[in-house]
């Protein structure tokens, strides 16, 4: 399975990709979407034709996008939801199933705190991905959340596997 994970920006949407093979992941690539143009509609086209390539580069078969993180700038959250849009529709019209996790779960799942910081979800993603060469804090973001989902799916599947062997 590959999985790619996005971390929603307005100005910078990070993406990661791994492959997951029964317990082993593996780094395929990372990188971030930079937003251009004058305007907001500019910025979000500019998105999601660079995410649109991304995806079709690297054929996930599944994506995972991060919650928005609501602040007391209701402006910029709603801008903030806007990019989140677009990381959903661009691997969405790709026909890519995607998931949603929130900040909190990605934290606990790969640092096993949910309120650890920038810092230690990198580390964490870093220990875990070795040979990756991350392109940044919004790339570890976007890993973090792919390992995330990853595990989740590993999980998902064990038990959907358990169940049918208890029937």
């Amino acid at each position: 399975m590959r999985v790619i994970g996005i971390d929603p920006g307005l100005r910078r949407t990070g993406w990661g990709v791994v492959d997951v093979a029964g317990a082993r992941l593996t780094h395929v690539a990372n990188g971030v979407c930079a937003s251009e143009g004058p305007d907001l509609a500019q910025r979000l086209r500019s998105l999601y034709v660079q995410l649109t390539e991304v995806i079709a580069r690297h054929a996930p078969d599944q994506a995972a996008v991060e919650h928005t993180f609501v602040n007391k700038d209701a402006a910029g959250t709603l801008k903030l939801g806007q990019a989140r849009a677009i990381a959903l529709l661009a691997p969405a019209m790709a026909g890519v199933p995607v998931a949603e996790y929130a900040p909190n779960a990605v934290k606990k799942t790969v640092v096993g705190v949910g309120h650890a910081q920038k810092a230690q979800v990198e580390h964490m993603v870093r220990l875990q991905l070795p040979r990756a060469d991350i392109a940044g804090p919004d790339a570890a973001d976007a890993l973090a959340i792919a390992l995330c989902h990853a595990h989740h799916a590993r999980f998902g599947g064990r038990l959907a596997q358990a169940l049918a062997a208890a029937r």
